[in-house]
């Protein structure tokens, strides 16, 4: 009768290795998720112009398929950006100075094969999906605060949100949107 003999013990360097390829990975996995969210910025900048504060973006979008499918087939999205101004105070919560924001419409039209991008009353018109997104990716010297709302010598900041607003897809489509629909990016700048 022969005895089965357990497998021999993993050396300790093959385990530290092993531990060592799994820490990789999951921080592989905790990158790709948040490269998914398919907003990158590439410059964001506020700056005092005659008083008044004026922000400048520039974001690179790289829509999943989902979204993209969905703009395909003539569903209208609608991307926002936001801006808030905030005075410091060390004796209270900081005090909300400004707010401002702005909403693109961004749709296909399938009888004429172009793309509509709205902003309030204005439309513009646009023979591809990468020339419609460029208005939305690229603002310059957006006011974001009168100067009258700016005391001299207090400290500012403003955080600045840029996202696809699912609570404007249709309600059929709001009911299962998963991670492939999260598009958006938050930063916090100080007022120099």
């Amino acid at each position: 009768m022969r005895r089965h003999l357990p497998p021999p013990l993993l050396p300790a360097t093959l385990k530290r290795v092993l531990r060592w390829l799994g820490a990789l990975l999951a921080l592989l996995s905790l990158s790709t998720a948040l490269h998914a969210q398919g907003v990158d910025l590439a410059g964001l900048r506020v700056k005092r112009a005659d008083g008044e504060l004026a922000l400048d973006y520039q974001a690179r979008l790289a829509l999943t398929p989902p979204i993209e499918e969905a703009l395909h087939r003539g569903v209208p999205l609608y991307f926002s950006a936001q801006a808030t101004v905030y005075r410091n105070r060390w004796y209270w919560r900081d005090e909300r100075v400004a707010r401002v924001s702005r909403t693109w419409r961004v749709a296909y039209q399938p009888l004429t094969a172009q793309w509509r991008v709205s902003l309030g009353g204005l439309s513009q018109v646009y023979g591809t999906l990468s020339e419609a997104l460029a208005p939305l990716s690229r603002v310059s010297g957006w006011r974001v605060a009168d100067g009258e709302k700016l005391e001299a010598g207090e400290r500012y900041y403003v955080d600045f949100v840029f996202r696809l607003d699912s609570s404007q897809l249709p309600p059929p489509m709001q009911v299962d949107i998963g991670n492939d629909w999260k598009l958006g990016v938050e930063r916090t700048l100080r007022v120099d």
